[in-house]
Formats: C-alpha cells, structure tokens, sequence
C-alpha cells in the first residue's frame, strides 16, 4: 500500500490505478479500496478500449471529412478551370452580337486569330480556316462544349422542372431518406450478383 492508503498505480508508481484512470474519492479524500485487485486491471482494461475506440471512431471521421476536402478541392479546381476556359471564350473575336442558347463554330486564321461564326464546319462546305471547336452560350454566360450540350440541357430542364414545383414542395422538418433506401438496395442488390 502506497503512502496515505491509496492503492499503487497499475504500472506499481505513484498514487492511483494509473494515468488517465479514475476511481471515485472516498470520504476521508482518497481512492476507495477496491476489493479485488482484478476488478482495477479490468477497470484500466475497459478504459484503455473506451479510449481506443473514440481514437478509431475520431479517425474514421476525420477520413471521411478529408475525403469531403479532396473533392471540394477537385470541385473547386472544376470550377476554376471553367470560369478560365469561360473568360477566355468570352474573349474570342466575333463579329455578331452572340445571343445566349445559340452555338457558336470556333475557326483559327493562319495569322493565329480565332474567331466565332454561326456557320459549321459542314455550312461551310470548304472551311476557310481551321476548325477549333462548338459551344452553346448559355444564360449565365458560360459555355458548353458541342459534346456537352445534350447532357447540359437535360440537367438544365431538370432543374427547371424542380424550381417551378418549388412553391408545391411541403416543408420538411425531419430527415428524408426516402429514395435513399432504395437507391442503396439497389446498389447492394447489384454488387452482390
């Protein structure tokens, strides 16, 4: 028995049944005498596995959290990429008013110049110049590659659709995981076949 009639630590040094473990004091001050010296290792032994556990369980989080910046960053590098691109299309010369919904044929002269023209390259018949590429300007003033425009309007008519039925759309006060559930079978129902 140590010095003032507490218990020595688990490891056999200072007072107490070792670092991060507690035992509740006892009238006089002290630790309370714990009958069986088994019962403070099993003590110690849950403890260590409580703080095992919130160490994995803050780990796994912080992976998933880490996971969420990787992407935001990849998003964020998409976002930055395009208004580049977006800017640089805005730039192109051009000798019409360019109305948005309309796809414009961008064209390079030998001198280096590119340009827009409302005439594709099969409108040409012969092209003067060398054929760059399509995009459609949208309303916000972006462009979409010709290869795009499909995917890009469908996504575009959807959300149309959902802001129209917005003012329908009942307030949710609870989480809605409904589709969520199916999504999810679905997507086990075919890994596991």
């Amino acid at each position: 028995m140590a010095e003032g009639g507490a218990e020595p630590g688990i490891d056999g040094h200072g007072p107490g049944p070792g670092p991060g473990l507690a035992l509740v004091e006892g009238r006089a001050g002290r630790a309370a005498r714990v009958g069986d010296p088994g019962d403070l290792v099993a003590l110690a032994r849950q403890v260590q596995q409580a703080d095992d556990f919130v160490r994995a369980n803050a780990c796994s989080k912080l992976t998933v959290i880490a996971e969420q910046i990787r992407y935001l960053q990849e998003q964020a590098r998409k976002v930055l990429d395009e208004a580049n691109r977006d800017a640089d299309l805005n730039h192109v010369a051009c000798n019409l008013v360019k109305k948005p919904g309309n796809v414009y044929y961008m064209y390079r002269r030998d001198s280096g110049q590119r340009y827009f023209s409302i005439l594709s390259p099969k409108e040409w018949g012969t092209t003067p110049h060398e054929f760059l590429g399509a995009y459609k300007l949208q309303h916000d003033m972006s462009w979409t590659p010709f290869e795009d425009i499909e995917r890009r309007d469908a996504e575009i008519t959807v959300l149309e659709k959902l802001l129209s039925r917005q003012a329908a759309l009942p307030p949710c006060t609870e989480p809605n995981f409904q589709g969520l559930t199916k999504t999810t079978q679905d997507s086990l129902s075919r890994v596991s076949e």
